[in-house]
């Protein structure tokens, strides 16, 4: 499966419309951004059911500046349009696939439930 790239334009759409996404912060220039690339194509073929996509931080500056991304390769993961994980590094093969599996186990409803926890103890505050 093809990976969709990110841009402004497009960010939050993709992330609201899918129920998992996978989001590789990568530059033309980066040795360990290189060496990720297949592995996450791989990972997209063996999970299509997820969307893959990416950001070259190069060409989307202000998208990475706005989500603090200072070190490439970083990997993003969304749960129904929560941020339940962020990375910076490589990650193996394996590693990835375990990832995926564990992001789609999250409940979102009780993801839903937490960030209203949340909002209800920063109003408090």
């Amino acid at each position: 499966m093809a990976t969709v790239a990110l841009n402004e334009e497009n960010f939050a759409s993709t992330i609201d419309a899918n129920d998992v996404v996978l989001i590789d912060f990568w530059a033309g220039w980066c040795n360990p951004c290189m060496r990720f690339g297949p592995i996450y194509e791989a990972a997209s073929e063996r999970h299509p059911e997820v969307t893959f996509s990416k950001v070259d931080t190069e060409d989307q500056q202000d998208l990475a500046g706005a989500l603090e991304i200072t070190s490439i390769p970083t990997l993003m993961a969304f749960r129904s349009g929560y941020l339940v994980f962020r990375q910076s590094g490589l990650l193996p093969g394996s590693a990835l696939d375990d990832l995926i599996g564990q992001v789609q186990a999250i409940d979102p409803a009780e993801l839903a439930k937490q960030a209203e926890a949340q909002k209800q103890d920063e109003a408090e505050v």
